[in-house]
C-alpha cells in the first residue's frame, strides 16, 4: 500500500483534484468506517460548492468555501468494481464546465446508507495498492473558533465574558426550627 497523502488539516479542493489525476487508470473506492466502504456501484451524483458566512460564539465573522462531492449506492448493485478515477474526473470536468470549483476550498464527502446516517466527511488518507485509490474519509467534527483563537466565546447578559468562572452565590440555607410536640398546632385561617 502507498500512502498519498495523509490529510492532518482540511483538503484544498485542488490538492483532491491533483491527486485523482496522478492515479487516472486506478479503481476510486472510499471508506467511510473501519472495514466499510462505499458498495462499487456508487454513483457521484453532484459536486456542490457553498460559500460559508458564519459568526461564532465570539462575536467574528468567519468565511470560507466547501466544495463537497455527493455520493450514492442505488438500491440494486449495479457493479462489482467501482468507477475508474477517470471517470470520477470526466464528471469533475463536466460540473467545471458550468460551476468554477474554488481551487482553495475545503473538499468534503458526502455520504449515507441503510447503516450509516449521512454525513459529511473530510478526505483523509489517500492510498494505492494494486489498482486501487481509496479514499479513507474521518469525521468533520464541530469546534469553538473562538477558543481556538484563545478567545472568548459569549457574554453573559452583564457584559461578562461567557468564559469567566462564575461568581460564587451566596447560598441561603434554611433554618430550621425545633418545636415542641406538645406546642400548639397550626389551625385553618391562623397564618401559619
Amino acid at each position: 500500500m502507498e500512502k498519498l497523502i495523509t490529510a492532518s488539516e482540511p483538503m484544498t479542493w485542488q490538492a483532491f483534484k491533483d491527486t485523482l489525476i496522478q492515479n487516472p487508470d486506478k479503481f476510486l473506492q472510499f471508506q467511510y468506517a473501519e472495514e466499510e466502504f462505499v458498495h462499487p456501484s456508487f454513483h457521484i451524483t453532484e459536486i456542490k460548492q457553498a460559500s460559508v458566512v458564519s459568526v461564532d460564539c465570539g462575536g467574528q465573522m468567519n468565511t470560507w468555501t466547501e466544495v463537497i462531492v455527493q455520493l450514492w449506492e442505488p438500491p440494486v448493485n449495479e457493479a462489482d468494481r467501482s468507477m475508474e478515477v477517470r471517470k470520477a474526473l470526466s464528471i469533475i470536468n463536466l460540473v467545471e464546465k458550468s460551476l468554477l470549483l474554488n481551487p482553495v476550498a475545503t473538499v468534503k464527502i458526502e455520504f449515507g446508507n441503510s447503516k450509516f446516517d449521512t454525513r459529511q466527511m473530510y478526505p483523509g488518507e489517500l492510498t494505492t495498492e494494486g489498482d486501487s485509490f481509496t479514499v479513507g474519509l474521518i469525521p468533520d467534527y464541530t469546534q469553538c473558533k473562538a477558543l481556538a483563537r484563545l478567545q472568548c466565546c459569549g457574554k453573559t447578559t452583564s457584559g461578562e465574558s461567557g468564559c469567566a468562572p462564575a461568581a460564587e452565590k451566596a447560598t441561603v440555607k434554611p433554618v430550621l426550627e425545633l418545636v415542641e410536640a406538645n406546642a400548639p398546632a397550626c389551625s385553618p385561617g391562623c397564618g401559619c
